[in-house]
């Protein structure tokens, strides 16, 4: 196998271990995100197990013997020189300098987006409770009480009788 064949296998087997994969599939709300996402590691798993299996393992040699036999030694000699005197470039990677800080911009932006979520979450789980709380109560609950948690809906009424407003 090539150096740069068994390279990039091997950086992307490294990388798929250091993805949390639950870890970001627990951040997903949405039925459509959970989809794409789920095409997402689908995909990536393809791609990975492609270039473990393709290109982890080394090429059989070459039975130049074999091919003496029934084509003659010269073509055969001809084609191993050419053969042997292949160089492959070696990989030189460039891109991850080109989008790291364009990546790194994104993990800052994540990070705010992720702690304003989480704090939309905590005031609507406060909402959810208010409203539980409420439900429970709401059937022994007198007008009185309902207007000291709403002053707004008292004013509105009180406004509406005082205008003489029945709503018809």
């Amino acid at each position: 196998m090539s150096g740069v064949g068994k390279k990039v296998a091997d950086v992307a087997f490294k990388a798929s271990k250091s993805i949390d994969w639950d870890g970001m599939a627990k951040m997903i709300v949405t039925d459509e995100a959970r989809k794409e996402f789920s095409s997402l590691r689908r995909a990536f798993e393809e791609v990975n197990s492609t270039l473990q299996t393709k290109f982890s393992q080394e090429p059989e040699p070459i039975d130049w013997e074999y091919y003496r036999k029934g084509l003659g030694s010269r073509i055969v000699d001809s084609y191993k020189e050419l053969y042997e005197s292949v160089e492959i470039p070696k990989f030189v990677e460039k891109t991850t300098e080109e989008y790291k800080p364009k990546f790194d911009e994104l993990l800052v932006e994540l990070k705010q987006a992720e702690q304003e979520s989480l704090k939309e979450s905590e005031r609507l789980e406060k909402e959810i409770a208010e409203v539980q709380e409420l439900k429970k109560k709401l059937s022994t609950m007198t007008a009185d009480e309902y207007f000291e948690k709403h002053p707004e809906l008292k004013q509105k009424f009180d406004d509406e009788i005082r205008n003489d407003y029945w709503g018809y």
